[in-house]
């Protein structure tokens, strides 16, 4: 039997659940018998069925899973959580062989699937396409080890490496560096990541909406940082099109669709910021914000991605520097 193929399989019908499984991570399952897939089946929406029950719900009902071998992305549940644990459901149906990419690296997890299969008798093979399991869920994996969100450091940059003239024009359109394609992608990404963030400055100078006006699909959680609450709440950041979350030093409130979150700006912002983002279980943020705050993540290495567009014939000659990259 060919691992790799049939694993190659499952990690293609996985991404079919992005970015509707987030914050879990995409799961894909295919069910093998005489070297053939005889269903497949993925993790589809948050709070829905998982991989494996929609694979075995697939499965016809002249097939004995006692004949077949498994094969999924990532680890089975062995939990209650918003589904049954999928462990109880391989074993109750007759798996004699299970086939595992990646083990599952949350705490409610973390290797009891695999053990529970195994003291249920069955066969069970782990590290299929490690790598590549990996990177599909990295985000998922990202926030599990190191207890924060996967970062998206973005930005748009002239040919002589300005982010904005200076001071910034009136004419927000003699500021810009993309084109409307440019736009449309940025407003892609911001649909398929669950936060974006962004400085006092930035809501400040361009009072950006932060939505996916321009294409299809859900706005992001927008987070705002302003130590002493300027932004006024008549700008767009405000409105009720997405939740907000302002970390700021002056209160904890919590009003409709605004979370303030009070942190200590004479201690190490991101540190903070890192902690309450995992609390709230948010995976995933695109950083939008000024030189400054990019800067600042690049600095302490708090970040997983760079996505630079540079425009090749636009020249500032003076204005404000695009970060270093360290």
């Amino acid at each position: 039997m060919d691992f790799n193929h049939f694993m190659y399989e499952a990690l293609n019908v996985a991404k079919l659940g992005f970015p509707n499984v987030m914050p879990n991570p995409m799961v894909g399952c295919v069910i093998i018998k005489d070297d053939e897939i005889v269903s497949i089946g993925y993790h589809k929406k948050f709070g829905e069925a998982h991989a494996e029950v929609n694979a075995i719900n697939n499965l016809p009902i002249t097939i004995n899973p006692k004949d077949c071998t498994l094969f999924v992305t990532l680890e089975p549940c062995c939990h209650f959580g918003k589904t049954p644990p999928c462990a109880d459901l391989i074993i109750n149906k007759g798996f004699k062989k299970v086939v595992v990419c990646n083990l599952d690296p949350n705490p409610l997890v973390a290797g009891k699937g695999i053990e529970k299969l195994r003291d249920a008798g069955v066969e069970v093979i782990t590290g299929v396409l490690e790598n590549e399991g990996l990177e599909l869920n990295k985000r998922f994996f990202t926030f599990h080890s190191k207890k924060r969100p996967y970062y998206f450091l973005k930005w748009a940059q002239t040919a002589d490496g300005f982010i904005s003239k200076w001071p910034i024009p009136k004419n927000r359109n003699e500021n810009l560096i993309g084109d409307t394609e440019q736009q449309k992608k940025s407003h892609q990404l911001r649909a398929t990541e669950m936060a974006i963030m962004v400085g006092k400055n930035t809501a400040l100078w361009d009072n950006p909406l932060l939505t996916t006006r321009l294409i299809e699909g859900k706005n992001p959680i927008r987070i705002l940082i302003d130590k002493k609450l300027e932004v006024p709440t008549s700008f767009n950041i405000y409105n009720p099109l997405s939740r907000t979350i302002i970390f700021n030093s002056i209160k904890n409130e919590e009003n409709k669709q605004l979370l303030f979150i009070k942190i200590d700006f004479d201690k190490d912002i991101l540190v903070q910021i890192n902690k309450y983002l995992f609390e709230l279980n948010i995976q995933s943020v695109i950083v939008e914000g000024g030189a400054k705050l990019l800067q600042s993540f690049i600095d302490n290495k708090n970040y997983d991605e760079l996505l630079i567009f540079t425009n090749e014939n636009l020249f500032f000659e003076t204005g404000i520097k695009a970060p270093i990259i360290k």
